[in-house]
């Protein structure tokens, strides 16, 4: 899933893909690349990100969702907790909802999803639900992706329609994000597929001493190597091509563990 903000803020690339063109070429360099989802986002959600308005968000994404969606079969996921944004980007042409407030800040999003056939994909995020965090993090997550699976679910919104993401980097430190790697097999018992969106995040930074956003991208595909092996599905990236590479590598480690497996059965 290649992220593509059409923002002039966001924490990474903020203000080099803003404009339609670029935003498009940058899209379809990503497919190039072997990206199969176009994550497309009008709204910065890094911390301290000024709200802008709906208007605002679907003048940005609208036109790209169209434009890409004429132009390419990859699938096409908004980036957004707004159930209108949400119902004008699928009749745009996007396939996939792509939630960070998971469901909780418009429930009306979910109906969305089940009256289109969307794809959802449901985020955890600490933001604003600090007296209700649970202490184990594990706990935490269960706690809120439970909630959102009920709005889900109570909307008409099929499992098999449903992905999960921890949220890394989404009102978490270096120690609840570096946790949520060691324990990310937990996360399974909740029986859907996993989404990892740990791309260029704060917490690599903090590990590897990259300031920069845009020089963490090897960190990025350790976590993406790892959290592959691990079990996650999707995984939310910058730089498609180096995180493919990293992909390839655990999935032929994962090759290579089933077939010893098959040998000694």
């Amino acid at each position: 899933m290649a992220i593509i903000n059409v923002t002039p803020d966001s924490f990474s690339d903020g203000g080099r893909h803003a404009s339609l063109e670029s935003a498009f070429i940058h899209a379809m360099a990503c497919v190039g690349d072997g990206a199969a989802i176009l994550d497309i986002g009008g709204e910065s959600t890094r911390p301290g990100a000024v709200e802008i308005t709906p208007a605002e968000e679907q003048d940005r994404v609208l036109p790209v969702i169209e434009k890409l969606h004429a132009e390419t079969d990859a699938l096409i996921s908004i980036d957004t907790y707004r159930a209108e944004t949400a119902r004008l980007a699928v009749a745009a042409g996007a396939h996939i909802i792509n939630d960070v407030h998971g469901l909780q800040r418009e429930p009306m999003i979910a109906d969305v999803a089940a009256a289109t056939g969307a794809g959802v994909c449901i985020m955890h995020t600490g933001r604003g639900r600090e007296e209700e965090r649970l202490a184990d993090r594990i706990d935490d997550q269960e706690f809120f992706l439970t909630g959102s699976l009920n709005i889900a679910r109570t909307a008409g919104v099929p499992d098999e329609a449903i992905v999960l993401d921890p949220g890394f980097g989404f009102a978490k430190n270096r120690e609840d994000d570096l946790e949520l790697m060691a324990r990310f097999p937990e996360l399974h018992r909740l029986g859907f597929p996993m989404l990892a969106g740990t791309s260029r995040k704060r917490f690599i930074g903090a590990v590897t001493g990259r300031e920069r956003a845009d020089e963490r991208d090897i960190g990025t595909a350790a976590t993406t190597a790892m959290l592959r092996l691990a079990g996650a599905a999707i995984f939310r990236v910058h730089n498609v091509s180096a995180n493919l590479d990293a992909l390839r590598m655990a999935d032929a480690v994962l090759a290579a563990a089933g077939a010893h497996e098959e040998k000694r059965g």
